[in-house]
């Protein structure tokens, strides 16, 4: 479970950045990111790696909703929700007392508010290059 919020959650961080950092080609959005998504490590990875087992997840199959996408703006919510979503799990895993090992969940903490903020931030930007 571990393994797999965090993969999410960087994942989506760098759709979003690369979206900054090309398609907007903005500096101060995609660098903010960038430190976000460094800030999302786990200690004891190697340990957390060894636990992956992508041919027998139940839930990697896609659903409709998850196909296709309108446009920018949706990619942007879409990436935003799996980013905060996933800090909430690894925040809320790394309180019990086996896991806390692999890191502070106040880590993940600040990584979701960050990242309410950068939503709102983001979209706006992207509202305003779209209407121009």
């Amino acid at each position: 479970m571990i393994d797999a919020n965090l993969n999410r959650l960087k994942e989506g961080i760098r759709v979003i950045e690369d979206i900054f950092r090309f398609i907007y080609n903005d500096k101060e959005i995609a660098y903010q990111l960038k430190k976000l998504r460094h800030l999302a490590i786990i200690d004891n990875y190697n340990e957390i790696l060894q636990s992956r087992d992508i041919i027998n997840d139940i839930a990697k199959e896609s659903i409709a909703t998850e196909i296709y996408r309108e446009d920018i703006g949706a990619i942007l919510h879409a990436n935003f929700c799996r980013i905060c979503e996933s800090a909430r799990v690894l925040e809320e895993c790394l309180k019990l007392e086996n896991y806390v090992r692999y890191g502070k969940s106040e880590t993940f903490k600040q990584i979701r508010y960050e990242a309410y903020n950068l939503h709102k931030v983001c979209s706006l930007k992207i509202n305003l290059k779209t209407n121009k």
